[in-house]
């Protein structure tokens, strides 16, 4: 793929941990929830959690999570980060990939039948458990940028570095 320009780079990069962020928030409610209508005492306190779950698995995880992904392919193929070529890119993909997969195929099915019966089961506090410490995981790799280059990213950088100058 070719490098983004300067511009559509750093607009990708803004939407990238706008969208993000907004999914570490996103299950940082529905782990609040999850918790309010697992623990709570009052049926109908239950079911509104379970029905604000809903809500919010409705309309918003399937989105938040594919722009997610989205976003990040974009940067990892449309910048010299690249997506293989460090080890923080490629477990960040791989991460969200996992994550994204898990929240469309279990984590919205498991809200569903929750809403249906007006109260939870530990399975969703769990989940967004799990799922809120993988984003905060992936957020310190994505600033501390740890563990190197990939082996591709070391070929690639000693092919770069043989190249005569004035030919890169």
């Amino acid at each position: 793929m070719k490098p983004l320009k300067r511009p559509v780079r750093r607009s990708v990069l803004v939407a990238h941990v706008a969208v993000s962020v907004s999914w570490l928030g996103l299950t940082v409610g529905l782990l609040t929830l999850g918790l309010t209508a697992f623990l709570t005492h009052d049926a109908s306190m239950a079911q509104a959690a379970t029905r604000a779950m809903k809500v919010f698995g409705d309309w918003l995880v399937v989105p938040v999570a594919l722009l997610s992904l989205l976003s990040g392919l974009l940067l990892g193929l449309g910048t010299p980060w690249g997506l293989a070529r460090h080890r923080w890119v490629w477990t960040k993909f791989w991460l969200t990939l996992i994550t994204a997969g898990l929240s469309i195929f279990s984590l919205r099915p498991g809200i569903n039948e929750a809403a249906a019966r007006g109260a939870t089961d530990i399975d969703l506090v769990i989940a967004p458990s799990v799922a809120t410490a993988t984003y905060l995981f992936i957020t310190a790799i994505s600033v501390l940028k740890p563990w190197g280059p990939t082996r591709r990213g070391r070929r690639l950088r000693q092919e770069h570095a043989r190249q005569p100058a004035g030919r890169g």
